[in-house]
């Protein structure tokens, strides 16, 4: 064994960012491993490794007997006293067994199991680095495409797009670089494995936090988001401060910041709404850019009914229900949409508030000018 093998070591731990003292620990295990098997010894052995010399010794710990039954595992009273006047029987002692030509055996041995060692190192830190950007937003470049998964290079892990996380509206073609959010990361038998996403509302957010300077330092706060991935998406946001247009933050100059986003999701449609307290004030705004002339609330089924003006009745649900439903799920409210006119026949207006009268004007929304 020569002081080159640790120099050796010293470098590789450097080089791929493993602590030296794990490299150490397998390279031990590994001459024990290759003890056992070439010298066929089960004793219970270790080895000592001197890094300023570079030498090694293997030593069995042997228990101290009268009479000497296994040799492998048991050393006479008379022979340990020979080391030590002070050994009693049932004492144990080390005594080096290194066999002479055991350093060539030793190192080809060695090789394997800390190569491997040294993998499984690399992976746990792989495994570390990546499990802490969960729920982040990454760059990758399309390595190869399968029926099951898009595969992605992140840098040091090849990430996995499944089918059901692609946009519908999206191709991928090798070598572009794609923006993703990493839902989930796993320590395998064969590494870490990284699943991406595309569709996620998560990557909406993380969007917007990288182009809103106020959402990054929480001047802006987003409250909820409703996406259908490749077509239309509608978000929520609120700022604490009153001087503080939540809305026109996200919009950007001439819409400049949410612009940014819809072109990196490939032309989704993005409704920013303002965040309220009050459900009648906030589903009149998810709802947008339909108006709302009123909201009744049935607190106990957390149900909302709508009334809007004939005229906005198609606006409000939205193509198949889509406004409606993306509204319901940013808001966490059941909603009804009325007519004017169904409401009257209906009866409703007889349970409308004059506090639930709002006149909503649409905030920001796919048929601003910014999309035509």
């Amino acid at each position: 064994m020569s002081k080159e093998l640790f120099d050796a070591i010293n470098h590789l731990g450097k080089e791929k960012g493993i602590d030296k003292d794990l490299l150490i620990e397998a390279l031990e295990a590994a001459l024990i491993s290759a003890y056992k098997k070439n010298f066929k010894s089960a004793s219970n052995v270790r080895v000592d490794l001197n890094e300023e010399s570079g030498a090694m010794k293997v030593l069995s710990r042997k228990e101290i007997v009268e009479e000497v039954e296994d040799p492998q595992q048991q050393l006479s009273i008379t022979k340990a006293k020979e080391l030590d006047p002070n050994y009693v029987v049932g004492d144990v002692v080390e005594v080096e067994v290194t066999p002479r030509d055991f350093g060539r055996i030793a190192a080809q041995a060695a090789k394997q199991v800390v190569t491997q060692r040294v993998r499984e190192a690399e992976r746990s830190v792989i495994y570390g680095e990546y499990i802490d950007r969960e729920e982040d937003i990454m760059n990758g470049i399309i390595q190869r495409i399968d029926p099951r998964f898009v595969y992605i290079d992140l840098g040091k892990v090849e990430a996995k797009l499944p089918e059901a996380e692609k946009m519908p509206t999206e191709e991928y073609h090798v070598h572009d670089r794609i923006k993703v959010l990493v839902t989930k990361v796993e320590n395998t038998n064969k590494g870490p494995q990284v699943f991406v996403s595309r569709s996620h509302p998560g990557l909406l957010k993380r969007l917007f936090e990288t182009e809103v300077p106020e959402i990054y330092d929480g001047t802006v706060e987003i409250k909820s988001v409703a996406r259908e991935a490749g077509d239309r998406s509608k978000i929520s946001v609120y700022a604490a401060d009153s001087d503080i247009d939540p809305v026109g933050s996200c919009v950007g100059q001439k819409g400049q910041r949410v612009q940014t986003v819809v072109d990196e999701l490939k032309g989704e449609k993005i409704d920013i709404v303002e965040y309220s307290n009050d459900p009648v004030v906030y589903v009149s705004n998810a709802l947008s850019p339909s108006k709302v002339d009123h909201v009744i609330i049935h607190q106990e089924e957390k149900a909302t009914t709508v009334i809007v003006p004939d005229n906005q009745l198609s606006l409000a649900i939205g193509k198949r229900g889509q406004n409606a439903r993306l509204a319901a799920k940013l808001t966490g409210w059941k909603i009804d949409i009325k007519s004017a006119t169904d409401a009257k026949e209906l009866g409703l207006y007889e349970q409308v508030d004059t506090s639930t009268a709002v006149e909503a004007e649409p905030l920001f929304d796919d048929t601003d000018d910014l999309f035509n």
